[in-house]
């Protein structure tokens, strides 16, 4: 048998189950998030994630998964997080301002300086050489882009879009933009070029 010092744990006590974890999860995810928004899934390292969520890799491991799964939550947390705007965007009474609130969510977040600038679902894992890592950053891209054509139908069916008008081109061409301008961001435009960007795509908007 070993004996330890009076008041010293052993490894198998400091494991057991529902001993609280050192470090605050939520704020390590969000530090996380930085990081692959900035580099991108393959440019992050597991070097990169510990450093910056202060944690080791076995902590990382235990909480959240392998380095695929943490991106998942990653991208959870974008989108009920930076990008929350969107979601909110389509709650406006009319489509020209649900596209409109889009945009200048849009604009908004590239001029944010706490984030990175881009968008983490599109520099983060479109070159990614991982197909499952792409194909999920590209599914959330769908779903985005399904929201918005659903709530296009309805406004539609509501008379609020001329009857030539098609939802999902519409819905096509908005998510378009929006990533142009999240390209653009990240190449350095200014909060007053892609307010001209969102400006000019809302001309193009069909009138009933």
């Amino acid at each position: 048998m070993i004996y330890l010092p009076i008041g010293m744990k052993s490894d198998t006590a400091a494991a057991r189950p529902g001993r609280p974890r050192a470090f605050d999860p939520d704020a390590a995810l969000e530090r996380a998030m930085h990081v692959f928004w900035a580099k991108g899934y393959e440019g992050a390292s597991l070097s990169d994630l510990t450093r910056a969520m202060r944690i080791n890799r076995p902590s990382l491991y235990a909480a959240f998964g392998n380095k695929e799964q943490l991106f998942r939550k990653v991208l959870d947390r974008y989108m009920n997080g930076p990008v929350a705007y969107f979601g909110k965007a389509l709650a406006a009474p009319k489509a020209r301002d649900v596209v409109e609130e889009i945009f200048l969510g849009t604009v908004r977040m590239a001029d944010d300086p706490t984030v990175p600038a881009g968008c983490l679902m599109v520099q983060g894992a479109l070159a990614c050489g991982d197909t499952s890592v792409r194909k999920e950053a590209a599914a959330r891209r769908a779903a985005s882009e399904a929201m918005l054509r659903r709530r296009l139908q309805r406004a539609k069916r509501e008379g609020d879009l001329p009857r030539s008008a098609g939802p999902a081109e519409l819905a096509c061409y908005v998510m378009t933009v929006v990533r142009g301008m999240a390209v653009q961001s990240a190449s350095g435009a200014s909060r007053d070029q892609l307010r001209r960007v969102a400006q000019i795509a809302l001309r193009a908007w069909p009138k009933r």
